[in-house]
């Protein structure tokens, strides 16, 4: 299977992801990774790189391609949203030109931010592919939660935009509490929370230690088995927040 994982972040950077694609090649899928120029966590381009510099690379047999974003710099709010803002718009725009050919799915990993989905969105539809949203980071509580956003506005636009993404993913994969079916002020309109992806809390979460390699076996077997169902669906989950 060719598989297409979209992440805005990716090795150089200390990510669980960049297990998670080694474990599917080794499963023997094809994978393809699109993904932004190393920053983080130090808010600066990592040697080597640069808005302009190096849109490929290779991990370990893996194609990255890579799109061009504003750096995070020291974290500040306005940073932030440029950086993520940056990371939608230029994988959206640069995608269809940059992953040439067909996918037979795409996977969207959200540590943080959920606007990272948004690309994923438009290969949906120009690939013809189903498209996976692993959750890691809810929006927009998590804006609340952290006081990043205080205007009740801006959350109800990003809450949106969240219905948006959500209504336009295939399935959406993560970690959901015994009594999440219960908590009906979660779930945005539209989105039927009986029919949700549910994955054990250390997979849910990517919790993949190199030393305890059952755990990642574990992890890369829940997201195989949901590229291989054939009925992709839909739903929102109630899982425990991991941003960066």
């Amino acid at each position: 299977m060719k598989v297409l994982i979209i992440s805005q972040y990716f090795w150089p950077e200390g990510f669980r992801i960049n297990d998670l694609a080694l474990g599917l090649r080794d499963r023997g899928h094809e994978v393809t990774v699109l993904a932004g120029k190393p920053n983080y966590p130090a808010g600066a381009f990592f040697p080597g790189y640069g808005f302009f510099r190096r849109s490929r690379d290779d991990f370990q047999g893996i194609p990255v391609i890579r799109v061009p974003l504003i750096p995070r710099g020291a974290g500040s709010s306005l940073r932030l949203a440029l950086n993520y803002i940056s990371f939608a718009f230029f994988a959206s725009v640069l995608a269809p030109f940059r992953c040439r050919g067909a996918f037979d799915a795409i996977l969207v990993y959200e540590p943080s931010p959920i606007t990272v989905a948004l690309p994923g969105i438009v290969l949906r539809w120009l690939k013809r592919a189903p498209l996976l949203l692993w959750v890691q980071d809810l929006w927009p509580e998590s804006l609340s939660a952290t006081n990043a956003v205080r205007k009740r506005w801006i959350l109800r636009l990003v809450e949106s935009m969240v219905r948006f993404i959500y209504r336009r993913c295939d399935r959406i994969l993560g970690q959901i509490h015994a009594d999440a079916r219960r908590r009906d002020h979660r779930r945005p309109a539209g989105v039927e929370a009986g029919l949700l992806q549910s994955l054990p809390p250390r997979v849910a979460r990517l919790e993949i230690d190199g030393h305890e390699p059952q755990e990642r076996r574990n992890a890369v077997a829940e997201v195989d088995e949901a590229l291989a169902l054939p009925r992709l669906r839909t739903g929102l989950i109630d899982l425990e927040h991991d941003q960066p």
